[in-house]
Order: C-alpha cells, then structure tokens, then sequence
C-alpha cells in the first residue's frame, strides 16, 4: 500500500481533484480488473480508449482515477488525476509503487529488430555461469533467478516490468537484461526506468502495420539512447547503416562493435560449421557452438556488454564458449538418415535471409535447402512477398504455409507471399496451407545429407487461427515427422 503523494513523484500532473492523502493497494489499467482501493490509470490505446471506463473503474472500487481528459462529473469520495500522458504517467507511477526497483540492480535493454531474445537470454546465461543473480524479461520467457515465469509480450506493460523487477530486487538481483521493443518504447512502457546500459542490433523490415513508416519505426528505438543517462553505456552494431544513428543524440557512453568496420570490439570468423564456429575476437580465439554470422553479431553484443559490465576478457571468452543457442534460434535436430532440420524464429525478411545464407555458407555440396516458411495474419503485409522472394531464391525447394494467421484468411496471405516469387523460381514453390502438413511433405521430399528449415515461429508452441490457440510446436512436428519416416 502507498500514498498517493508519493506515487505521483515525477508525474506530469495537469490538475489533481480531491485529495493526494489516499492510500493505493495496486495500480490497474485493464478496468475489467479493478478491485477496492486500486488506482485507474485510462489510457488511450491503439484500439480502445480507457477514458470510456472510467466509470465501471469507480463502480468496482477504484478511488483515483489518473487520466488525460477528467470527467465533466466528477463523484466527491474519488480522486482524479489529470496528467499530460496516461502511459508515461502509468510506467512513472509503477515505477513508483514498486520502490523504483531498477535502480537498486542493474537494468540493460536490448533493442534492434532481430537478436534481440538471443543477447538478452545469453546474456543471462553467461552472467548466471560467472556466479552472479540474474534476472530475464524477454520474448520467450521471464526469469527471476531460477524461477520461470511464461512470457506474453516482447516487453511486458510497466506495471508487470516493475512488478518483476522489485521482485528481482527482493530475491537479490544483481543484473537484468531486458528486451525492448519498439511498440513497449512508443506506448512508454520503459519510462521511469534506470537502464546502466542500452544495446541495438540492427535495424530492418518489420512492424510497418504499427509504425506508419520506417522512418518512424528507426526514430522510435533510437528514443530509447536519447534517454539513456551520462552514466549508462550506449553499444551499437556499426556494421548496421542505423547503428551511428542510434548514437547520435545520447549522452551515454558511446561503444561499438562490428564485423567489417573499425569498432571497440571486432570479431573475425575463422571456422564454421554445424557443430559451430571458430572465432578471433578482439584478436583472441574462441570456439562457439552458434552457428552463422548473425550470431557472431549476438556474441560480440554479449562480449561487449560482459566487458562494460566489468567482467574480465579472458573469463568472457571462456564462458562464451559454452553458451548455449536459444529456444528456436537455430535450432536444430538430426534425423537417423541423416537429414538436418532446423527451427528458426526468422520471420521478417532480413532474418530470414541470414539463417538461409549460413545455411548455404556451411553446406558441402549438393545437398537440398527445403525451407517451409509463411507469414502471420493482422500484421505488416508488405514483408510477405520479400520473405518469399528470399526463401525461393536461397532454398532448392520452398514450401509456403500458414503461420499464425490470427483473423485472416490463411489462402489470402499464402497469395500475397506468392507475389513475390521470381518467374525462374516458380517451378521450386508450392503452397500448403496445413502447417502441419506442409512440415511432412518437407521431411518426405528430404534425402541423406539434406536441410529442411523451418521459419518464423520458433520458440512459438501454439498456432493462433480466428483468435484461439492451438498447440503447435515446429520443433515437436519435425521430430514426429522422422520418426514416422523410420518406420516406413
């Protein structure tokens, strides 16, 4: 429970109605949650505007309502709060309630379009192997210390951010990495939060459903370095063309690493193979069990991060090389006749091309790329003709497959991706709408020494279609699929 005086500390307030003396037992901004004695904070969200529930909030109990536009009518026994931005106030309030967490261990966000569940995870690998508590917020799971808690956003509302966080603070957390995503930066999910350190990836095609241009989408992660203190780190990847952009206006401590181009920290890969990569790093070698340059990338992100952080460069090199990849990053199984086939959460066309060309990079001979891949339902159309183009162009044999077509017509999206496919590229494409089926027929086409991919689903156990979830495991699919084939 916390006065309402001290939960508003650092809040842009317009006007306050009634009195601050209130005391506040949670904070909510879903109305249908509202219980005795919690805060409303209404939002004007993408699809739905808070303000309409201000009223059903005080029915079930709300005694403050924070918000943009205070009602005409305004009922004696209740305080409003009038502030210049619902979402920006909510993360500065939670922040707040929770005894700002995030500034009592130390908090790193990891922005960029791909990569990012990789740093971030393997970070929290890394520093749990050199003996220090961890902490996890990311697209695939959220770990506090030991204990798991299932994920359901890239970057969970501010609330549940500083919920977690206060958690790790009282389980004796000394590092977090966190993920940020453009949509958690843009909607303030990230205000009011102390980050030590900021790390971008790279920047390509993606979320143009959400941000109208790419433009937007670039100018919003970099947001995320503009605000980063004097006494945080700002490490980008300059190999990206957006990487000096995020560096531009930050007053952060700037840092680089790169491939191709004069940075702190430089890798150079010497061997690669399926069974992973040999590297110089900075002029030392390592052997890594990732595969592909995309991952060089991730691994160069974590040594630098590891090195900022204070760690010694011959302990991080040390314990990179028995990293483990991440749940649906490259990961892969092999059948008894010897086919490989590999799960990739690859769903915009730049991670797509990357997982393709490593495979192409590490191939022998003549062995067939059969790469099934699609494209979700509800979300920017424009990457689904490049993503086929990609697939049919870097793979022997591409299957076209529903992914999560959430509300959508699964055909419609099939014929979309279509469009892309280059006329010499016709005759190596088909369309199969069941995933489940369209998974088969990749293993039944496969022969010794071929590679089946799978892409943009991943870590992803379900198959969401007209706003229900089915189990769905691409992983479990393929296993079932060579097992069957042993039989026959």
């Amino acid at each position: 429970m916390k006065n309402l005086k001290d939960i508003l500390y650092k809040v842009s307030v317009n006007a306050v109605f009634g009195s601050t003396d209130v005391w506040v037992d949670d904070i909510e901004f879903d109305s249908r949650k509202v219980k005795e004695n919690k805060l409303f904070v209404a939002q004007k969200g993408v699809t739905v505007d808070g303000h309409k529930f201000i009223d059903k909030a005080i029915t079930l109990g709300a005694k403050v309502i924070v918000c943009e536009n205070t009602p005409e009518y305004k009922q004696e026994d209740v305080t409003y709060v009038e502030v210049e931005n619902s979402s920006s106030a909510l993360a500065i309030i939670s922040a707040n309630f929770y005894d700002n967490p995030s500034t009592k261990l130390k908090l790193i966000g990891v922005t960029g379009t791909n990569g990012k569940t990789t740093v971030a995870t393997l970070l929290y690998q890394l520093f749990k192997k050199a003996g220090f508590k961890s902490g996890l917020l990311s697209t695939v799971k959220i770990l506090v210390g030991e204990k798991e808690y299932k994920a359901t956003h890239t970057t969970p509302d501010s609330v549940m951010i500083n919920k977690y966080l206060h958690e790790m603070v009282e389980e004796g957390v000394a590092y977090c990495f966190m993920e940020v995503s453009s949509h958690g930066i843009h909607q303030k999910r990230t205000e009011g939060l102390a980050f030590v350190g900021g790390v971008f990836t790279n920047l390509s095609h993606d979320h143009l459903d959400y941000h109208e241009t790419f433009a937007e989408y670039r100018d919003v992660k970099k947001s995320f370095f503009d605000s980063l203190p004097k006494s945080a780190f700002a490490l980008t990847n300059i190999d990206d063309k957006n990487g000096l952009v995020m560096l531009q206006n930050t007053k952060a401590e700037k840092q680089s690493y790169a491939l191709k181009t004069i940075a702190d920290f430089k890798a150079k890969v010497l061997e690669k193979s399926f069974s992973g990569s040999l590297l110089s790093i900075n002029g030392v070698e390592v052997w890594t069990k990732l595969i592909g340059e995309f991952n060089v990338y991730n691994l160069l992100a974590i040594y630098g991060v590891a090195s900022l952080l204070g760690l010694e460069k011959i302990e991080i090199l040390r314990l990179l090389s028995e990293l483990e990849s991440v749940s649906g990053r490259f990961q892969y199984t092999i059948s008894e006749d010897h086919v490989t086939a590999i799960v990739d959460y690859a769903h915009t066309p730049d991670a797509l091309k990357n997982v393709l060309q490593t495979i192409n990079d590490i191939r022998t001979g003549n062995e067939q790329v059969i790469t099934v891949v699609g494209c979700g339902g509800d979300r920017d159309k424009t990457k689904r003709p490049k993503m086929a183009h990609i697939a049919s162009q870097l793979s022997t044999q591409t299957i076209f497959t529903s992914d999560n077509p959430r509300t959508e017509d699964p055909q419609r999206i099939l014929e979309d991706m279509e469009e892309g496919v280059a006329a010499e590229n016709y005759k190596k494409t088909l369309s199969i709408l069941d995933r489940r089926q369209a998974i088969k027929t990749a293993c039944k086409l496969s022969k010794t020494g071929d590679i089946i991919l799978v892409a943009g689903k991943g870590h992803e156990n379900y198959q969401e279609i007209n706003g229900e979830r089915f189990h769905f495991d691409d992983l479990e699919e393929v296993k079932n699929c060579f097992e069957q084939l042993k039989k026959l």
